[in-house]
């Protein structure tokens, strides 16, 4: 028996001792065994150390050529010691590495993206600086996993200042960078200890291959340094800051000054991470925070502006907008967001300004060229801004047509442009264009319910009810909360008659009144559906509730005057009819309603030729208020003055038969009157027959109701892109106004900040 197979012993269970397989034993034993030697072939050999684990086997640079051969022909030598497990854990990496590229590239639609030189500068710069500036900035980013001690939420535009030549001494960094990096790797693979070797080669490629999708070799990114891309690097980071504590540990000897060196860093860090979380309490606060570190950058001065806008306070946001187009005069985004907070602040003249200097720094067209693969979409926004501004002057909105044309044609599919241009459409009374406009819009945004709302604006223009409220349908599908297309449709839907669908009118505008109980249109078309359903109660408890959100508006004190006067209460009414008259001076059927009380309730003669003449200021040819006018003079006993007036009124409306029955009256009167002696007028029985005579014309002759001709209107200013109500005539119905239908105002979508980079 061999010495090796003394050295065994009798093997007790569970005292047995591994020996290590070499070709020399695996022969011994065969020998023992009387096999021939020579049918034992040449095992591969496997290197190994006493401390590492059983089978244990470490990864060389020769491994790695031997991968690479395996990789590019399928064949693998026989002799060869790389581990299975490693091998299967560095393909996991790369593998993951590769699926993660091609998801980016998928996400992008297989192009690469559109960024300025605001973004990312050294995306937009030639050979060599784009290249020295890249590579520059792995050292940066090596800095921060090395001392995280200047954080910032935004290092683009002018944070990092390029590398221009080769003579930039930052060179000599990014040589030690990579030098550095080399040899750790060399060391990694060199190194006797497989464990330590396996950890510092995981720890390498956590380190560089997540970060590789980021780091502006393979493809530009819209950032220069951002520090959450170091988060999957970090962690490879902290492993190779594990292995070196371990390595200090196990061969230096002051231990207690590595574990305190140890201790001070995760305190330093620890506290480092509690302070840097105070500095993420609002968009303010890391704004600002990011200032501190970088004053070079626009986009932070942007930001700051931003978070102050959001909070109202436009003057100190000005300030730091200002402080932007300082830092970079050619920020196209600061100077729009300068122009946005001059419209905020009033100061047009300042905001058109600043919208046509931004407009000038946009890139022109060259010839051949797209001109959306060189222009930032979000910078289109100029066009917008500034055409928005431009059409509130009735008087250019060509001029604004023009500019939401010209964004059109940089971007076809700039579904706010269209909305926008529809509107002004609209304004021009082009209503086919802007059903065209529209509709082009869905083309490219079949979602949008604003788009589908705004075709029901349209249809509207053009009287076709019936489509227009299939299009406001069409957008509550899309958007069952659209406030504008829920109010609409309610009202369309009332207008409509029938009982069952002021059911659904009313399903609706009481889900918005769940939303907004501050709305006084949705309380105002409430007492609309009451009127029809004849709830006087309910009708006079949403007037109400309408004028005390709203205490000039005027649709809903009108009808809650004409209300209670039809309730036989006109003393109810007088005083929301002179709180009518008070906002609204120019309201000639409220006027007529109020002469009407004054004269036939309240008996204030002189109080009701004012309304009256005041409606002859505002229409002299209105045949209820001169016809009214001379009811007051016959009130008065001036026969005279009521038969010029009465044959003026002839004159205006010689079809109108009352008018005629009244001047006869009137003229027969005054026929009797010059027939009596004077001298015995007042006891004469002709006298008395003439009293009796003119009493009765006095109760013939009062103010006229006739529906059709005194204050039959219906509110409908629903068909136009403002707040403002026009009214209008609606003959043969209850006389009584209703709100009008209020359009998406949707010049205020697009007045949105720019540049709001994280």
């Amino acid at each position: 028996m061999s010495a090796q197979e003394k050295s065994l012993g009798p093997h007790p269970r569970g005292n047995l001792k591994f020996i290590p397989c070499t070709n020399e034993t695996a022969r011994e034993a065969l020998r023992i065994n009387e096999v021939p030697s020579a049918t034992l072939p040449d095992y591969p050999q496997i290197n190994t150390k006493a401390e590492d684990p059983p089978g244990a086997a470490q990864i060389r640079l020769s491994d790695l050529q031997l991968f690479g051969q395996w990789a590019l022909n399928g064949k693998i030598p026989l002799h060869h010691s790389w581990p299975v497990e490693a091998t299967k854990r560095l393909a996991t990496i790369i593998a993951s590495t590769i699926c993660l590229l091609l998801a980016r590239l998928h996400i992008m639609g297989a192009k690469l993206p559109v960024f300025t030189r605001f973004d990312n500068p050294a995306s937009v710069t030639s050979w060599p600086t784009r290249q020295l500036s890249y590579n520059y900035l792995m050292t940066v980013n090596l800095q921060l996993l090395f001392f995280p001690c200047d954080l910032c939420c935004d290092w683009t535009m002018g944070t990092v200042p390029l590398v221009e030549s080769f003579a930039d001494r930052r060179n000599l960094v990014t040589l030690l960078v990579y030098s550095a990096v080399a040899v750790f790797a060399y060391v990694a693979l060199s190194s006797e200890n497989r464990l330590q070797s396996n950890a510092m080669i995981m720890g390498l490629a956590f380190l560089v291959l997540p970060f590789l999708p980021a780091s502006n070799l393979f493809f530009p990114v819209g950032f220069v340094i951002a520090e959450r891309v170091l988060y999957m690097p970090s962690m490879g980071f902290c492993l190779l800051v594990g292995c070196g504590f371990g390595f200090l540990l196990e061969k230096g000897r002051y231990k207690k000054l590595i574990w305190l060196g140890m201790a001070i860093l995760l305190l330093s860090h620890g506290t480092k991470t509690y302070v840097r979380n105070w500095d993420w309490e609002s968009e303010y606060s890391i704004f600002t925070a990011g200032l501190r570190v970088n004053q070079r950058n626009a986009k932070l001065y942007n930001n700051v502006g931003h978070a102050l806008e959001s909070q109202g306070r436009f003057q100190e946001a000005l300030n730091y907008f200002q402080k932007a187009v300082s830092v970079q005069e050619d920020d196209i985004g600061a100077h729009i967001n300068v122009g946005r907070t001059y419209n905020h602040l009033k100061m047009f003249k300042e905001a058109e300004a600043a919208y046509l200097k931004a407009k000038a720094l946009l890139p022109k067209a060259k010839p051949g060229e797209s001109y959306q693969a060189r222009i930032a979409p979000n910078h289109l926004n100029v066009f917008l801004n500034l055409a928005n501004l431009i059409a509130k002057n009735e008087t250019r909105l060509e001029e604004a047509d023009l500019l939401y044309r010209q964004a059109i044609s940089m971007r076809a599919d700039y579904t706010q442009a269209y909305i926008n241009r529809g509107d002004v459409l609209l304004k021009l009374n082009r209503t086919k264009e802007a059903q065209e406009v529209y509709e082009r819009a869905l083309f490219y945004d079949s979602n949008n319910p604003d788009i589908y709302y705004n075709l029901g604006v349209v249809f509207l223009e053009q009287g076709k009810a019936s489509q227009a409220l299939a299009y406001l349908d069409k957008a509550l599908e899309f958007d069952p909360e659209h406030e504008q297309a829920l109010l609409n449709s309610a009202i369309l839907l009332q207008e409509l008659g029938r009982a069952e669908l002021r059911k659904v009118a009313r399903e609706r505008l009481l889900k918005l009144l769940q939303k907004d109980s501050t709305n006084e249109r949705v309380h105002f078309n409430l007492g609309m559906l009451a009127m029809d359903d004849r709830n006087i109660a309910g009708a006079e408890y949403w007037f109400r509730q309408a004028i005390m959100l709203k205490d000039d508006f005027r649709s809903a004190l009108f009808n809650l005057a004409l209300l209670l006067a039809d309730d036989q209460r006109p003393l109810e009414a007088a005083p929301f009819l002179n709180q009518l008259v008070k906002f609204h001076p120019d309201h000639v059927k409220g006027l007529i309603l109020l002469g009407d009380i004054y004269i036939n309730t309240i008996k204030d003669l002189d109080a009701a030729e004012n309304c009256y003449k005041r409606i002859l200021q505002l229409e002299p040819e209105n045949i209820q208020g001169l016809h009214n006018l001379c009811v007051v003079y016959v009130e008065r006993g001036n026969l005279h003055d009521a038969e010029t007036c009465l044959q003026k009124a002839h004159r205006l409306a010689p079809n109108e038969d009352y008018i005629v029955r009244h001047l006869k009256i009137v003229q027969n009167r005054i026929m009797k009157m010059k027939k009596a002696p004077e001298s015995s007028v007042e006891n004469s029985p002709e006298a008395a027959k003439s009293q009796e005579s003119s009493s009765a014309a006095n109760a013939e002759m009062t103010p006229n109701h006739n529906p059709q001709n005194t204050i039959l209107e219906k509110q409908t200013s629903a068909k136009s892109f403002t707040s403002d109500q026009v009214e209008k005539q609606t003959s043969g119905q209850k006389s009584r106004e209703t709100a009008g239908l209020v359009a998406y105002n949707l010049l205020s979508c697009v007045q949105t900040p720019v540049q709001t980079g994280r």
